[in-house]
């Protein structure tokens, strides 16, 4: 009966190993923004204080790092992060990056286009309304992940 007990509980403990969550202390993120955009560096503030290891590169061409990853021209954001095999483009919240981190999907990234009021950090909006996209790999081709709000 012992011996039975403990493969039991050796099999649960290494499922546990294999299905654990991903959690952001153990995640590097770099976010590559404007060294004056104000709303790119309330994003990555609330990525930090998601205990995120965020790294900033101020850039002055954030042009550079969205062609680098092939980021249609109408899907692109104000900044771009990048961690763990997986971009987010603009004002991705929190809760969508991680599904993405915990799910591992097979797409290349997450985009907000554009600058949504009340998107995180766009402001205290109460009621936002915005569609976050997944990019699929290898076309790059949009589509809906999620809708916040409306």
């Amino acid at each position: 009966m012992k011996r039975r007990a403990f493969i039991c509980l050796a099999a649960t403990g290494a499922i546990a190993v294999v299905a654990r969550p991903v959690f952001a202390s153990q995640v590097r993120m770099d976010v590559y923004k404007d060294a004056s955009c104000g709303c790119c560096g309330e994003w990555a503030r609330a990525m930090t204080e998601a205990d995120f290891n965020v790294v900033i590169h101020e850039e002055g061409d954030v042009a550079a790092m969205k062609a680098k990853l092939r980021i249609p021209d109408a899907m692109q954001g104000c900044h771009t992060a990048v961690a763990d095999g997986y971009f987010f483009e603009g004002h991705v919240p929190l809760e969508a990056v991680w599904k993405v981190l915990n799910e591992r999907p097979r797409i290349a990234g997450l985009t907000v286009p554009g600058m949504p009021g009340g998107s995180l950090g766009m402001g205290d909006d109460p009621n936002p309304s915005y569609d976050v996209f997944s990019l699929n790999k290898p076309d790059m081709k949009p589509s809906l992940f999620m809708r916040v709000g409306g």
